[in-house]
């Protein structure tokens, strides 16, 4: 250890050199970034699995609103990027960068599993949030720490694993990369089998309800783990020091081209070739080629965002056409979700060894000729979800417009009834309904046999049930299960763990689970089972008639009126969509990162890792704007929009790939690296010393200085 100063000369100098642990001629420091990878990407896919579901059946927004929000979300991940990379490259240095972000991430995960609990604001004991505003705070703030902290240390961690080799160990880092890859798959295929079989339980202080807290705490509690991880590992990392970020010195590159182009914009300057020439006053020619190069690609990645606008609403609009049909809907989301991770793991390794190498004894199959292939797939899967959603409308009911509202009558007399409706007669059998809702607007007049008249009100674009009682009495409730008490007396129903008691009157409607419900119907001395099969996407009325008596055979007397039907189109053709959508992402991403790193300048890597990011952010960007200003009310018709709008876009890369020219940055690299020591001396007129400078004061100590400046060089290298 040498102190050193301008005084006095150092006495005595030690070097400890530490060789790094390894196993198997690994860095032991890469387990932890690996381990710390996995459980990340488990986070955040575990999360994002069952985000849309949060916001329609926790928050009760719409699907519109839900697909907006959620696809701003993922934006927001894809661009904050860019912003983690600079501020690890320019000031924090890679390995502060993760443990700072990853410490907002993990606070962002916390937070919104405790938006999540109902119970915090329940209190009437109802199982419903008295105050909603307060959960959607706390949402947007874990959703806004969350992205923050994703996209912070995505272009940090694969590159903070990579500088834990030394030169010596090129094949290693290679098949580092490999197993990083794989960890990520891993941890989104396992969390996007977990959460939704998470979300699927019940949980609550009052009311048992879908477990949304377990849902997003897990994915928290393993970002914690995450966190401690790559801290534990912090003894053994190799830190770089911040060298400054190539992103931010390409752009000063060009817009100094574009400051000094517009300075000379009179015609009495010659004309360059290029217009990132006139940054040749400045910067050498070997980053202008390299500039170059980058743009001439990031150029091309500019009708890509169309394929992720299509490729993200995996996790939007086909989540909630997964709602729709008949299935297992917590298993089947898990299994449809796993589908992408799974092919990926498939299909990479088939396209290269046999599906490419078959298809070039045809033709040149290009990289460019791969992504358009890719967004074509992509399209087709567009065209299945919309010719699937057709059918799946065909089953769904007919639900009212914004300016209409609809009725069913339900008799709760042990008679048959005879009853109009705005001069509209209604026959109704004793503890019978009408089978189709009846259409209406706004309010209508209802005669009941007595002659007695009433003016019913309706709320537009909603369903309702309307009772008659004892010939002349009306009960009515809006719009997944509805009970009507006419036995005369106060009854507690229990089904499910759901407790609620009511008098005669209408409950309110019940959210049950699929498949075979029982139901305790006891008043303060009997009790009465009934058993009620419930299927996907359901809604029935039970009605308890005044006849209605306990005993063995109570059950009898309990009269079911179906509302809905069941969902009758399965969940598994949704299949056909996935493989379609895995397989262009495999064509097209995998073949567009291959080719942009083929194509790169060697320290331009970077810049088209960020420009690849921000496509899918943009892409994202896209959703929202086309689901804001297409105002379809088909969700088929919105399907074949996207679909139309990548297939346009798919033609219009084409034709930019035919007259795309393949270059070699490594041989212009090299040309340019022979001219290096011309081009020093060139620029030596135009980069002078500023007064006040370390080169000008040099210059005037003259050489009698130059082993202090030495000592200073040393102690700074330090």
């Amino acid at each position: 250890l040498s102190f050193i100063s301008k005084s006095s000369k150092p006495k005595l100098c030690l070097l400890f050199i530490s060789n790094p642990v390894t196993i198997f001629g690994y860095p032991l420091s890469i387990f932890f970034i690996v381990v710390n990878e996995f459980c990340e990407r488990f986070s955040y896919y575990g999360m994002r699995a069952v985000l849309v579901l949060y916001f329609k059946y926790f928050l009760r927004w719409d699907e519109d609103f839900a697909t907006t929000i959620y696809h701003t979300f993922v934006a927001l991940c894809y661009l904050t990027p860019i912003l983690g990379a600079i501020v690890a490259d320019s000031w924090l240095g890679k390995f502060k960068t993760i443990v700072y972000l990853s410490i907002v991430y993990a606070v962002g995960q916390v937070v919104m599993a405790v938006s999540a609990i109902q119970d915090i604001t329940d209190a009437n004991k109802d199982g419903t949030p008295d105050n909603m505003t307060l959960h959607v705070a706390l949402s947007m703030l874990g959703l806004f720490l969350i992205a923050l902290g994703t996209g912070g240390i995505k272009p940090c961690v694969a590159a903070f694993g990579g500088d834990q080799f030394e030169d010596h160990q090129e094949k290693q880092r290679s098949t580092f990369f490999s197993i990083f890859y794989l960890s990520i798959n891993a941890g989104s295929l396992i969390s996007t089998l977990i959460t939704p079989i998470l979300r699927a339980q019940t949980c609550g202080i009052h009311i048992q309800q879908e477990c949304y807290p377990l849902a997003f705490g897990v994915p928290a509690a393993l970002m914690v783990v995450a966190l401690i991880v790559f801290i534990v590992g912090s003894p053994m990392y190799n830190r770089n020091p911040p060298q400054g970020n190539i992103i931010v010195k390409v752009c000063k590159c060009i817009g100094f081209a574009v400051k000094n182009r517009f300075r000379h914009r009179s015609s009495q300057y010659p004309k360059r070739e290029h217009w990132m020439d006139w940054a040749e006053e400045k910067y050498n020619k070997l980053l202008i080629a390299q500039v170059k190069m980058a743009l001439k690609v990031l150029f091309l990645y500019i009708p890509l965002p169309m394929f992720w606008a299509l490729f993200d609403q995996q996790g939007s609009r086909w989540t909630f056409q997964a709602t729709t049909m008949n299935g297992n809907f917590a298993t089947s989301l898990s299994s449809h979700q796993t589908v992408n991770p799974i092919l990926i793991l498939i299909l990479v390794p088939v396209m290269d060894t046999l599906i490419y190498p078959l298809i070039s004894k045809c033709f040149n199959f290009t990289p460019l000729r791969r992504i358009t292939v890719g967004m074509f797939l992509a399209a087709l899967a567009f065209v299945a979800a919309a010719l699937l959603q057709i059918q799946i409308d065909e089953t769904l009911p007919d639900f009212p417009s914004s300016t209409e509202s609809q009725v069913k009558f339900i008799n709760m007399v042990n008679r048959d009834l005879q009853i109009e409706a705005d001069n509209e007669t209604i026959s109704l059998k004793g503890f019978g309904a009408n089978e189709d809702y009846l259409t209406f607007h706004n309010q209508f007049t209802l005669v009941l046999e007595s002659g007695q008249q009433n003016t019913v009100n309706l709320a537009n674009g909603t369903r309702n049930t309307i009772a008659i009682i004892q010939g002349s009495k009306l009960g009515k409730a809006g719009k997944i299960l509805l009970v009507l008490n006419g036995f005369g007396s106060v009854l507690n129903v229990t089904v499910r763990d759901k407790v609620f008691n009511f008098t005669s009157n209408m409950s309110e409607y019940l959210s049950v689970s699929h498949g075979k419900a029982e139901f305790m119907i006891k008043d303060n001395r009997e009790s009465c089972v009934y058993t009620q099969e419930l299927g996907f996407g359901s809604s029935y009325t039970l009605i308890i008639p005044s006849t209605f008596t306990f005993g063995e055979r109570c059950s009898e007397n309990i009269k079911a009126v179906m509302d809905m039907k069941p969902n009758s189109v399965h969940m598994a053709w949704q299949i056909i969509q996935y493989f379609l959508m895995t397989t262009g992402e495999v064509v097209f991403s995998v073949t567009g990162l291959e080719f942009s790193y083929s194509q790169a300048p060697s320290n331009m890597k970077s810049v088209l890792q960020a420009g690849w990011l921000l496509t899918v952010a943009v892409g994202n960007i896209i959703v929202l704007i086309v689901a804001e200003a297409a105002t379809l009310e088909d969700q088929w018709a919105e399907y074949i929009l996207f679909a139309s709008l990548l297939v346009l876009v798919c033609i219009t890369f084409a034709i930019m790939a035919y007259f795309y020219t393949y270059t070699d940055p490594t041989k212009i690299e090299a040309q340019f690296d022979k001219m290096e020591p011309e081009e020093k001396e060139k620029r030596k007129n135009f980069d002078m010393p500023r007064k006040g400078s370390a080169e000008s004061h040099k210059e005037d100590r003259g050489s009698s200085d130059s082993s202090s400046d030495d000592e200073c060089t040393k102690q700074t290298k330090i």
